[in-house]
């Protein structure tokens, strides 16, 4: 007869036995494992050194005032800058101004003639089954309704794929209304999807022979102003008037529709296109010692929608830009040229990068970064230089690391008005910036300088300075 206790002391025995052969297992496995794990460390690059200099002129830009005292003058003194306008021209004065006074040098105006937009009066308001007003703003190249607006009934669709599909009678003589949700994302990736039906439904619509287009906002607040954004009628489609609503009032148009009943919408979208007008990109340089050299390129875009005052978009994304070059400037001179391009008319079309690259395209450029993602802080960056500066692009990822900036893509670049350089072959860097709250303000009457925390924009000076005093060679 077996006690209980000794029952016990032979399964302990046996469960210890069973354990001790699993470590002596996992100790040869690993044991036999040393000489791979040897060998992938010795395959891994050597950690990189970043020089103190570059170091120093980081750390002292995390004290900067440069870039707020840019984009709070530029907000304040011109306000909003609506592409190819007075007010846009004000800004470009004001530009030419402030770069001289930082002591930039070779400041001008690259003019260039495009159509301009404006907006008039706009309203929607709901008659019937439950009348109420709706907040919407025109979107850009729109339509006009003229001053007696438009009525008709709505017919609504979840998606643009939904519209797409639609037969032409459902929608012919209606308002269509597009509804699609778009969710933060740090990287701005949803902002592709979410933009779709602004950016596609206005053609689609106008082909099917819809009286008007509203779309859900291309946002991810819950206030309530609507984003605007451009937008074109393509395919030959005729311009009809195109308009977004804010996020909650969208969502209150469809609780409307639910209800079963036809809803009878007038909207009232006055807006004027005037060809022939003019915009320009501001340009100003920190000449290097060798002018031999290819320059670098740094942007942001001067235009701004006129709802807010263009502080996150883009009035950081220049300040951030000259401030870095003034810092390098401040500290010496660089070995290469650094040139300062504040694109006119990015917000319509890319107009300034469009006309940048067909001046200065066949220049060659050492590398182009711009800053047109708001002014929170950046938290990776991404690099596009060619294999043969991969060990520069690890020095760009390291001399940034300390501030909180991870390391991306050795193989990828990006910025709007850069774009066409990029595609062209032009190397980048890209510093991306946390974008989790950016699209609650963009294109909206909230687009203003209370948006823009100091301290993670002179997080975005700091990193933007150990890069530029990288690829400017260093200063003398």
């Amino acid at each position: 007869m077996f006690s209980t206790k000794g029952g016990d002391r032979g399964r302990a025995g046996g469960y210890a036995f069973a354990m001790t052969r699993a470590l002596m297992t996992a100790a040869l496995l690993a044991a036999a494992a040393i000489p791979s794990l040897a060998a992938a460390q010795q395959t891994m690059p050597p950690p990189v050194i970043v020089d103190r200099e570059v170091a120093a002129l980081r750390d002292a830009a995390l004290e900067d005032d440069y870039a707020w005292d840019i984009v709070e003058a530029l907000t304040t003194e011109v306000g909003p800058r609506l592409a190819a306008t007075e007010a846009e021209a004000r800004a470009r004065a004001w530009s030419v101004a402030k770069l001289k006074a930082m002591g930039f040098a070779n400041v001008r105006v690259e003019e260039f003639t495009m159509p301009r937009w404006t907006r008039g009066s706009e309203s929607a308001h709901v008659l019937s089954p439950f009348p109420q007003p709706l907040a919407v703003t025109a979107l850009g190249n729109s339509g006009s309704t003229g001053a007696a607006g438009v009525t008709g009934d709505i017919v609504a669709f979840s998606s643009i794929d939904e519209l797409r599909v639609a037969p032409d009678e459902a929608v012919k003589g209606k308002i269509v209304f597009v509804d699609h949700a778009m969710a933060p994302t740090q990287d701005g990736s949803s902002y592709g999807p979410g933009g779709a039906p602004r950016r596609q439904a206005p053609t689609l619509a106008s082909q099917k022979g819809a009286l008007a287009v509203i779309v859900r906002s291309a946002g991810t607040d819950h206030h309530r102003h609507p984003h605007t954004g451009t937008m074109a009628f393509a395919d030959g489609a005729k311009p009809i008037p195109a308009g977004a609503l804010s996020v909650v009032d969208a969502e209150q148009l469809v609780r409307i529709l639910e209800r079963g009943r036809p809803v009878r919408l007038h909207l009232v979208l006055e807006n004027e296109r005037v060809e022939g007008q003019t915009s320009g990109n501001v340009i100003a340089e920190v000449p290097g010692r060798d002018p031999s050299l290819a320059p670098i390129l740094v942007a942001g875009h001067l235009d701004s929608w006129d709802l807010g005052t263009g502080a996150i978009d883009d009035g950081a994304g220049v300040a951030i830009a000259a401030a870095a070059a003034k810092r390098i400037m401040d500290a010496g001179r660089p070995l290469r040229t650094i040139r300062i391009v504040w694109f006119g008319a990015e917000e319509p079309g890319l107009f300034g990068g469009r006309d940048y690259l067909a001046r200065h395209g066949s220049e060659d450029h050492y590398a182009a970064l711009e800053s047109d993602f708001g002014a929170d802080r950046i938290f990776r960056i991404d690099s596009k230089l060619g294999e043969a500066r991969v060990e520069e692009a690890r020095m760009l990822a390291a001399a940034v690391a300390p501030l909180g900036v991870v390391t991306g893509a050795f193989d990828r670049a990006e910025g709007s008005d850069i774009s066409p350089l990029l595609n062209a072959g032009t190397p980048g860097v890209g510093l991306s910036q946390d974008g989790m709250r950016y699209f609650d303000y963009h294109h909206t009457a909230d687009d203003t300088l209370d948006k823009i925390d100091p301290e993670a924009l002179r997080q975005n000076v700091a990193a933007w300075t150990a890069v530029l005093a990288i690829l400017s060679g260093g200063v003398e």
